[in-house]
């Protein structure tokens, strides 16, 4: 089979391999993505590949083939998205995967494979943030999206517009405001009114908060948000560090949650999948998606990371 393959020391290779790793259950792949740890295991930005050799991609959806697994059959269409796959076990950037079926879920009958990876680990993860703020209705004020040109924000944009809030979207990318928009973003702010050192509390402005940035800009909208608000945090996109101080959950009981996709149990996997099947409009998904080839997946790790893609690759692996 082609794939994506990295060598301990060197770059991603498109190259044929004769074998898979274990697992109980072998799937066709129809179509996989370029998230942003993918970019950085393709390029070597960041020690993200725990094992070598290793096919990159964290999500795939496809056919099962072969199976010992109870809860699948050859025929099965499945996605799946985490679980270590593409870091310490080989993921979805080659035309065939081999994995444990606990780690796949049903493809939801509303979206084709293609649909799916238009969606991802990336469009996951922001129906799980979605699914965070349950407790807040759209009358209780904004909710704040940053990073809103990215996977995750394109796609919670969309789902927070649908489920009838009015959001606000921070972009470093102005000439993308017509684009966001079009989501369904009511407002479109700079991302530099929030990247610099801010004060302990600011003005309330949010009634909830969904940030992939992390750093200052996280910093920055725990500072603007309302009395009993709340803040998902699911990236580090501007940095891993929190320079914050304690006064906006102790002084206005401000709650910050953090979502991890990657070893989410199956109970909220599928009810994330459920409201993207139920809210998640297709020419959404057109709106946000451009597809790739398989061996293009490399140069578009790079353009990734350099900030210069809009939204979700979608990558035919068959091509």
């Amino acid at each position: 089979m082609r794939a994506l393959l990295i060598e301990k020391g060197g770059t991603a290779r498109l190259t044929d391999v004769d074998e898979l790793p274990q697992g109980n259950v072998t799937v066709e792949v129809g179509y996989s993505t370029l998230n942003y740890k993918d970019a950085l295991a393709i390029t070597a930005r960041s020690p993200v590949v725990r094992a070598f050799p290793m096919v990159p991609g964290i999500d795939f959806a496809g056919a099962v083939t072969e199976s010992s697994h109870p809860d699948w059959a050859a025929g099965d269409n499945v996605v799946l998205n985490g679980w270590g796959v593409g870091e310490s076990h080989w993921g979805g950037l080659a035309e065939r995967a081999r994995v444990d079926g606990d780690w796949l879920v049903p493809l939801p009958s509303a979206f084709t494979a293609r649909q799916a990876m238009a969606i991802g680990t990336a469009g996951y993860t922001a129906a799980l943030c979605v699914d965070a703020l349950a407790g807040m209705d759209p009358s209780d004020g904004e909710v704040l999206v940053t990073g809103a040109t990215g996977g995750v924000g394109s796609v919670a944009v969309a789902l927070l517009n649908k489920a009838g809030y009015s959001v606000a979207a921070v972009t470093g990318k102005s000439a993308e405001a017509a684009y966001l928009h079009k989501l369904g973003a009511t407002t479109v702010l700079d991302r530099a009114e929030f990247a610099a050192a801010g004060k302990p509390l600011q003005k309330e402005r949010w009634a909830g908060v969904i940030d992939s940035a992390g750093s200052w800009i996280l910093a920055n909208a725990c500072a603007q948000t309302r009395y009993g608000g709340t803040v998902v945090a699911c990236g580090l996109a501007q940095g891993m560090d929190f320079p914050a101080s304690v006064a906006p959950f102790i002084l206005r009981g401000v709650s910050l949650l953090g979502i991890d996709s990657v070893y989410a149990p199956k109970p909220h996997r599928t009810a994330a999948w459920s409201r993207l099947s139920r809210d998640l409009a297709a020419d959404v998904l057109d709106e946000i998606t451009q597809e790739i080839k398989l061996d293009e997946a490399a140069g578009a790790a790079e353009r990734l990371l350099d900030g210069k893609v809009r939204g979700r690759i979608v990558v035919d692996v068959n091509r």
